[in-house]
């Protein structure tokens, strides 16, 4: 099982709004950077994730699971990319900052801070571990 990072501004799509998803979850589209989409592309499911309110708050703020694999994105005009489906799972303990992300030096090779724009991201075991065990300080 792999581990990834989902970025989203709270305005356009909060954690309360996947929490309220439910079981059956929702589609994460939009995605227009071929990296981010590569690592869609290799989401299997069951597959965990973070998710992230970037901007505001520029937190880890849960974990989602991946409900549905890799499929084209009918809002782009292109062909060109896709999305998955994710459902929540749980929400952190306590949210997680970017800051403290990169007070820590076992995180700091994460993407969130070596690829900071991009919006879905791998996450290692190790950084996964870590983030859940700061969570419940």
């Amino acid at each position: 099982m792999a581990h990834w990072l989902f970025k989203s501004e709270p305005f356009k799509w909060s954690w309360d709004q996947q929490v309220a998803a439910g079981a059956k979850g929702t589609f994460w589209n939009g995605v227009r950077n071929h990296l981010a989409k590569q690592n869609m592309m290799k989401m299997r499911l069951g597959d965990t994730g973070f998710f992230y309110h970037s901007n505001e708050g520029k937190e880890i703020v849960g974990t989602v699971e991946v409900i549905r694999e890799f499929y084209p994105d009918p809002s782009d005009e292109t062909g060109k990319f896709g999305m998955v489906d994710i459902k929540a799972l749980e929400k952190l303990n306590r949210p997680i900052s970017l800051h403290e992300i990169k007070a820590t030096p076992e995180l700091a090779s994460m993407a969130l801070i070596t690829s900071a724009r991009l919006s879905v991201q791998p996450v290692t075991e190790a950084e996964w571990s870590r983030i859940l065990a700061m969570s419940e300080r």
